[in-house]
C-alpha cells in the first residue's frame, strides 16, 4: 500500500512512530502528483522545492517533540482563493495571474502550526463561481474515477486531487455546496463547518455571509481531526465565532441509537437520479439498522432556497469583486487611455464569462428600484429558510439527503446551460444560507461507476451530530474508499 492510500492520520501516525520520515511523504505525494497530473490538472502551483524544505523543518520539530499533533509532517494542498505568504494565490482568474500575498490566511496558518506541509495551490472555479470546476482560467479539472467528468466545484481541484491520492487531504471553501457536492462527485469525504468556525481572515471573499472554510480527506476521522486543527476565534474576522467546544474528534463513536434523523420528502421528489436516491436511501437504511430513529418530514421553502442564494451570492459578490480594478494589485490591461478606460479594459479582459454574469446580475438587485424587490425580498427568505430548519431541528438531530441530484455529469454538459448548473447545488444551498454544518460521505456508486454522496446537516454548532451520524456510517464499509480506486 502506498502512503498516499493511507488516510491523513494514519499517515501521521506512521510519521510519529518514526516509520515514515516527512520528506518521504511529501516525496510520495509529488510522485503522484507528477504522475497525475497532466491529466486531472488539480494544481495551479506546486512548490515542490518550498514543500521538500518544509518537510526538514517540520521533521526536527518532530524529533525535538515540539509538534506532537496528528497531522504533523502531513502533506496538504490548499484551494487557491486562500492567501499564502510568498506563493501565488490566483483564485483561478486572469485577474489574480500575478498576486503574490504577503500575509497567510488565518486557517492555513493553523494547519501550519499544527505541522502540516503545504503542496501547492488547488484548481477551482474562478472566484470560485461555478459547480463543474471548468469555469477556472487555467482550464478544467477532471474527475479521477472517469477523466470525461467534471469533479464538481468550486474546490474541485481539492476534491480530485484527495481523491486521486495527489495529497493526504486538502482545504476547500464552501459558499453553497463547494465542499460538499465535489466531495459527493469525486468519492470522498467533506465537511461545511457552521458559519463562523473556521476563520475567514485570507480567505478571498465570493459571498461573505456564505463563505465558510472546511477539510476535505477520505474519511470522516481525517474531516474531524483537521477541523479540530483550522477552527478557531479570530479577532481579525468579524464573523468569527468564539465556540466553547472544538474537540470535534469526541464524536467518533460508532453508535447512533436514539439518533433522530428526518429526511425531507421534497428532497426525494422530481430531479433526482434514480440511483442516487436508492444510494441515499439505503444509508438511511443501514442507519436505522444501527438505531437511530428515521423519519419523513415535510422541509418547507425549498424552492425558494436557488433563486435566494443566486440573488444574495450575486450582489455580495459584485461588491467583493469591485476592488479588483487593475490598480492595487493584480492583472492590468496594457493598453489604455485614462483611469476609466483602465478599470474597464482591466476587468472585461481579466474576469471569465461566469464572474461577469454574476457580477451583473448582482449589480442590478442592488441598483435602485430593484434592491427592495430583490435584494431585501432574498433577506427575508433567508431568514424564514433559517426558520424552517430551527423548526426542523426542534425534533430531529440531523437531517439526511442527497448531495447533489446526480453524479458527475460529462465535461461541457453544464457550460451550456448556466441555469442546469445552478440548480446542481439545489440540496447544498440553504445549508450555506441558514448558516448550518454540512458534510458529505460516500455511499454508493452509480451504474458507470461514478461516486454518490449521503448529505448530513446539522444544526448550528452541532457537527458533533452529523459526525457520530457519518462516522457510524461508514463503520459498515458499504463503500469503497479513493484508496481503492481501480488502477
Amino acid at each position: 500500500m502506498s502512503l498516499m492510500s493511507l488516510t491523513a492520520v494514519e499517515l501521521g501516525k506512521k510519521i510519529k512512530a518514526k516509520e515514515v520520515t516527512v520528506k518521504e511523504a511529501v516525496e510520495a505525494a509529488i510522485a503522484q502528483i507528477e504522475k497525475s497530473e497532466d491529466t486531472l490538472n488539480c494544481y495551479v502551483t506546486v512548490d515542490k522545492e518550498g514543500a521538500l524544505k518544509k518537510a526538514e523543518e517540520v521533521q526536527k520539530l518532530i524529533d525535538d517533540g515540539t509538534l506532537t499533533g496528528p497531522l504533523a509532517g502531513v502533506p496538504v494542498a490548499i484551494k487557491d482563493n486562500m492567501c499564502t505568504k510568498d506563493m501565488l494565490t490566483t483564485c483561478s482568474s486572469k485577474i489574480l495571474s500575478n498576486f503574490v500575498p504577503t500575509y497567510t490566511a488565518e486557517a492555513v496558518v493553523n494547519l501550519e502550526k499544527a505541522g502540516a506541509v503545504i503542496l501547492g495551490k488547488t484548481n477551482m472555479d474562478e472566484f470560485a463561481m461555478g459547480s463543474t470546476n471548468e469555469t477556472s482560467a487555467y482550464g478544467a479539472v477532471k474527475n479521477p474515477w472517469n477523466t470525461e467528468h467534471v469533479p464538481g466545484g468550486s474546490s474541485g481541484g481539492s476534491c480530485a486531487a484527495v481523491a486521486a491520492e495527489e495529497c493526504s487531504y486538502a482545504l476547500g471553501s464552501d459558499t453553497g455546496g463547494s465542499i460538499r457536492q465535489p466531495s459527493s462527485f469525486c468519492g470522498v469525504t467533506g465537511i461545511k463547518p457552521t458559519y463562523g468556525t473556521v476563520s475567514r481572515y485570507g480567505l478571498i471573499a465570493y459571498g461573505s455571509s456564505l463563505d465558510q472554510i472546511g477539510p476535505v480527506a477520505k474519511d470522516v476521522t481525517d474531516c474531524a481531526t483537521i477541523l479540530e486543527a483550522i477552527a478557531s476565534y479570530d479577532p481579525k474576522d468579524s464573523t468569527s465565532v468564539k465556540r466553547e467546544d472544538y474537540d470535534f474528534t469526541s464524536a467518533l463513536v460508532d453508535d447512533v441509537k436514539g439518533l433522530k434523523i428526518g429526511i425531507p420528502k421534497a428532497y426525494f421528489g422530481e430531479g433526482l437520479d434514480k440511483e442516487v436516491k436508492e444510494a441515499v436511501l439505503a444509508a438511511a437504511k443501514v442507519l436505522e439498522e444501527k438505531g437511530a430513529i428515521v423519519e419523513e418530514f415535510d422541509l418547507g421553502l425549498v424552492d425558494y432556497a436557488i433563486p435566494a442564494y443566486y440573488v444574495i451570492a450575486a450582489a455580495e459578490a459584485s461588491s467583493n469583486l469591485s476592488r479588483f480594478d487593475g490598480v492595487k494589485y493584480g492583472y492590468r490591461t496594457e493598453d489604455y487611455e485614462g483611469l476609466h478606460n483602465m478599470y474597464k479594459k482591466t476587468r472585461s479582459e481579466g474576469f471569465g464569462a461566469e464572474v461577469k454574469r454574476r457580477i451583473m446580475l448582482g449589480s442590478f438587485v442592488l441598483s435602485s428600484g430593484y434592491y427592495d424587490a430583490y435584494y431585501l425580498k432574498a433577506l427575508r427568505t433567508k431568514a424564514l429558510i433559517k426558520k424552517e430548519f430551527d423548526k426542523a431541528f426542534e425534533k430531529y438531530d440531523v437531517i439526511l439527503g442527497p448531495a447533489a441530484p446526480t453524479t458527475a455529469p460529462k465535461l461541457g454538459d453544464s457550460l451550456s446551460d448556466p441555469i442546469k448548473m445552478y440548480l446542481g447545488d439545489i440540496y447544498t444551498i440553504s445549508v450555506n444560507l441558514a448558516g448550518l454544518p454540512g458534510i458529505s460521505v460516500p455511499c454508493g456508486n452509480d451504474s458507470k461507476g461514478l461516486p454518490i454522496g449521503l448529505q448530513l446537516i446539522g444544526d448550528c454548532f452541532k457537527e458533533k451530530n452529523i459526525i457520530r451520524a457519518a462516522y457510524a456510517y461508514e463503520q459498515t464499509g458499504s463503500y469503497k474508499r479513493p484508496g481503492m480506486l481501480e488502477e
